[in-house]
């Protein structure tokens, strides 16, 4: 009977909308139950924590792995501590409300403070080594961001009389972690979910260690897994904009449409091009769950959003997302002693994986390779110099390109090649590369990085606009 809903850092910065629009809305009684949330930090807790998402620059994390100024995480948290205390004197105008949350977040701090402290001083001896327990220390300092805004949110709802329960899956205080399944399940155990509305953190303290395999996108996996877990009727996750035909600043609001209905193999061609509708690996979750995800505006509460499940297929053939990348490389290796040996290929994608390179895609033909990269591009020349060290016969180019793509469902659209060659000539935009798989969910267009905005906008306007082509309608 319930939902479970996930709520991301940037909404929840606006939170007196998101609890008028979301937690609350027009329920009364027994419609404002059956829901389970899981929260992410406010937007900014978890780059002054760790490190600056986009930027790299140093948060708390960084600071204390760095150790040059044992001093400056100290004044990195403290800094912290007063923007946390900020962010409850925002929400908060009631002395007995804002003492509390300003006392729980006081709390941690103080432990976590300690903790860091303490360890400093043990690794000063020669036996134990700070770099063998900074995963722990960005886990715990990860972890206060969404501590914070859970707490914050039950005290918020127990203020509007709702009974509202924090599960706290931290494990703060917990003598020893437990596994991931184990540690979500019994958090939830003898709940009674019609009752009370639970709000759960993003991050979860577990034996696996999230951030070990997914550094910042735990939540999204905290999120999945409590689904399956419980057995939701559905999942849903409120961003701050709709899952639409293509980016409305590339191609104008008035232009774009609501997706409405599409699959999990269409998420995850959205999660190769860098546009996660959800993590790859959370959308496994609940796949392999047979539960659906629906993705819904968190500031228009009454649109049904977009659903995606395992088994929809569109009613007819047709491109419904225009998406693309733009931090991609070409990686072109030229090498005619390739010729019939695969293990060619397979050494460099080992190579491309040991980088930590993305490989979004690839071409060849009898004597050359082009892979299509996401990554920076220092380690991008370190893979180019090992490839011509390793193959000293290959001539190898890197390529500014960006790569636009045409998915769907069904995409097998008569005419769909000609219109996107037609559409991208008449823009002017040069086409480098273009691959149109047999399964016929996605085709991309290579195309150089100038390119990008103009080709989206292009693609948008033949395959997906209806004023223009009736036969080839977005899913809506």
């Amino acid at each position: 009977m319930h939902t479970v809903e996930k709520i991301g850092g940037t909404s929840m910065s606006r939170f007196d909308e998101v609890l008028n629009n979301i937690f609350i809305g027009q329920r009364q009684g027994a419609e404002l139950y059956q829901r389970v949330f899981v929260v992410s930090a406010y937007s900014g807790m978890t780059n002054a924590l760790l490190e600056h998402k986009k930027t790299g620059e140093p948060g708390v994390y960084e600071r204390f792995a760095d150790a040059h100024n044992e001093d400056a995480w100290l004044e990195a948290l403290d800094a912290v501590l007063e923007k946390m205390k900020a962010k409850n004197a925002e929400l908060f105008n009631s002395d007995y409300e804002l003492q509390a949350a300003d006392r729980f977040i006081e709390s941690r701090i103080s432990d976590v403070r300690e903790c860091m402290v303490s360890l400093q001083q043990l690794c000063s001896y020669g036996h134990f080594q700070l770099s063998e327990q900074l995963m722990k220390v960005r886990e715990m300092l990860a972890s206060l961001g969404e501590a914070h805004s859970a707490f914050n949110t039950v005290l918020a709802l127990k203020k509007r009389g709702i009974s509202a329960r924090l599960v706290d899956l931290t494990g703060w205080n917990q003598p020893q972690p437990k596994l991931f399944q184990d540690m979500i399940k019994d958090s939830f155990d003898g709940i009674d979910l019609s009752r009370e509305l639970v709000v759960a953190t993003g991050y979860t303290h577990c034996r696996e260690g999230l951030m070990n395999t997914f550094d910042r996108g735990y939540s999204e996996i905290t999120f999945a897994q409590i689904a399956a877990s419980t057995g939701a009727r559905e999942a849903i996750i409120h961003k701050e904009y709709h899952l639409s035909s293509a980016d409305p600043n590339l191609v104008g609001v008035d232009k774009v449409v609501t997706i409405g209905r599409t699959n999990y193999d269409v998420a995850d061609q959205l999660s190769n091009l860098g546009m996660e509708a959800i993590h790859p690996k959370a959308a496994r979750t609940l796949r392999r769950a047979g539960i659906q995800l629906r993705i819904k505006n968190a500031f228009e509460p009454e649109h049904g959003g977009t659903l995606i499940s395992q088994d929809y297929r569109s009613e007819k053939p047709c491109v419904e997302i225009i998406a693309g990348r733009t931090d991609v490389f070409g990686l072109e290796v030229f090498d005619q002693e390739m010729l019939g040996d695969v293990g060619y290929d397979i050494e460099i994608t080992k190579l491309l994986k040991q980088l930590k390179l993305y490989l979004v895609n690839k071409d060849s033909d009898a004597n050359s390779i082009t892979y299509y990269v996401a990554g920076s591009r220092k380690m991008l020349n370190r893979a180019s110099r090992l490839i011509e060290e390793s193959y000293p016969m290959a001539e190898v180019n890197v390529h500014n390109i960006a790569i636009v793509s045409a998915i769907g469902s069904d995409l097998k659209v008569k005419g769909i090649l000609a219109k996107t060659v037609a559409a991208l000539a008449e823009a002017g935009i040069n086409i480098q590369a273009i691959h149109q798989s047999i399964r016929q969910v996605e085709m991309q267009c290579i195309v150089h990085e100038d390119d990008y905005d103009a080709a989206v906008a292009a693609l948008h306007r033949a395959l997906i606009e209806p004023e223009n082509h009736g036969d080839v309608i977005a899913a809506a």
